[in-house]
């Protein structure tokens, strides 16, 4: 069981303990926490809630809406819905707040209560740390009977969220529609499944074939948009009768793509080639975090921008976008962060901008890939436990990595010549990310191998 309060939010598995799992008791806690703080900024509190599907999501809702407004909250429900949606639905409802019930990427006992403020953008760390603080203090009170908080449901939201995309100025319909594109999408038994076909079809995409399409939390397969767990739309697409396969998370803010040929475009690829067309159109600079691949900086560059890197997390991201008014940013996991629309994860943008992209460039999406760097990136990771110092592990890679370029502001990223690796403790999972680049698989594997050893030495050493 686990239970992990972070920059991303209260993340935890369902069932156990209060205090060691994501159990009714923490849910009401923490959604207190956070609506005594709307509270606070708001002189008319009101919170937009939405989640994804999984199986436990309901319960949780119930939890947090019947909580909300004991506190006197008006509660703004969109049902099921998308992260990218709630953080649309925040500043057009006016709200003080979002709740975002979904745990992204991860397995399917795990749940999480993804905070927004006024803006529909995450809570910086600072708040984030006020509202930690409020839970452990149990620092909230509620309303008497005559001031509870009403309750409202709109579950139009994701045809608003279509609407939007479509009308955004880079988002060519009649250059999609033009190309008839056949597309499969797998969108793992979760809320994609209502809006992903749907946004397709709104877009002119001729054939739209639905792989896990049924929005009812069951994933059939581990719901990171990985290689490995993508077998089926892979194999889909091997008998080449798509252009295009489209795979989202649970929750729809990470974004990947197969070629027609069923080879893998790269989830690292979605930022690349939607910020190659963004740039096309106007130079500006872009974003991404210290794990994302180096590619974006070699198209930043290409087309007369300037690249810049942010600590991993969608709200630092965010952060350092504004900070450079980047015109494009996300991160390398998928995510498309495009300020025209938004400062958030959207898969349904990123989706509008690379069908855009691939129409006009009127070849196949393996070709639209062979015109990038081609970089690979292997991604591991180390269980955490309890006796685990983190901080020593840091200190002792910098110490022995200490004739290159160090960056660590997030973790401990190693500049090499023509690679880099990055180990840092995840902010979702009880772990130790190790993320590596080079020009050839073979030695970005041989690197995190490397520093896998050199981190299970120090372990192995400190008992």
């Amino acid at each position: 069981m686990a239970l992990i309060k972070s920059i991303s939010g209260i993340r935890g598995t369902i069932g156990g303990k209060s205090g060691e799992a994501l159990t009714p008791i923490d849910i009401v806690k923490f959604a207190s926490a956070f609506g005594s703080w709307v509270i606070e900024q708001s002189n008319n509190p009101k919170i937009v809630i939405g989640r994804d599907a999984r199986i436990s999501g309901q319960m949780v809702s119930q939890l947090i809406t019947a909580t909300l407004q004991g506190l006197g909250v008006e509660v703004i429900d969109l049902g099921l819905s998308t992260t990218p949606t709630v953080e649309l639905a925040v500043p057009l409802e006016k709200a003080g707040g979002g709740i975002i019930i979904t745990a992204s990427h991860n397995p399917i006992q795990w749940n999480a209560l993804k905070l927004l403020g006024n803006t529909g953008e995450f809570i910086s760390d600072e708040d984030g740390k006020k509202v930690l603080a409020k839970a452990e203090n149990l620092d909230f009170s509620f309303a008497p009977v005559k001031k509870l908080g009403r309750y409202t449901a709109k579950e139009d939201y994701l045809d608003k969220h279509i609407e939007h995309v479509l009308g955004l100025d880079l988002v060519d319909v009649k250059a999609i529609a033009a190309r008839k594109f056949k597309v499969v999408v797998d969108c793992v038994n979760s809320t994609g499944g209502i809006v992903i076909p749907k946004l397709l079809r709104a877009l002119g995409v001729t054939v739209v074939e639905e792989l896990f399409c049924e929005p009812h939390g069951d994933f059939p397969h581990n719901p990171e948009p990985l290689p490995e767990n993508l077998r089926d739309i892979a194999k889909k697409l091997e008998n080449g009768n798509f252009d295009l396969g489209i795979v989202v998370d649970p929750d729809v803010d990470r974004l990947a793509f197969f070629c027609e040929d069923g080879s893998f475009f790269g989830e690292e690829y979605t930022i690349v080639a939607v910020a190659d067309y963004v740039l096309s159109q106007t130079i500006g600079n872009t974003v991404s975090n210290l794990s994302s691949s180096r590619a974006l900086k070699d198209i930043t560059l290409r087309r007369g921008g300037e690249y810049h890197a942010s600590a991993v997390g969608e709200v630092n991201v965010v952060h350092k976008m504004k900070e450079v008014n980047a015109i494009i940013g996300g991160e390398g996991n998928g995510g498309v962060i495009y300020p025209a629309s938004h400062y958030g994860r959207d898969a349904l943008v990123g989706i509008g901008l690379f069908l855009t992209h691939l129409a006009k460039f009127g070849k196949s999406a393996s070709r639209l890939r062979a015109t990038y760097p081609n970089y690979y990136i292997s991604k591991n990771k180390i269980e955490l436990t309890p006796d685990i110092d983190m901080d020593r592990i840091l200190d002792a890679i910098k110490l022995k990595y200490k004739k290159h370029q160090i960056i660590d502001i997030d973790g401990v990223k190693i500049e090499f010549e023509k690679e880099w690796v990055h180990l840092r403790k995840s902010n979702t999972e009880p772990i130790i990310r190790i993320y590596s680049e080079s020009d050839s698989q073979v030695t970005a594997e041989h690197l995190a191998n490397k520093i896998i050893l050199d981190i299970k030495e120090v372990i192995t050493s400190s008992l």
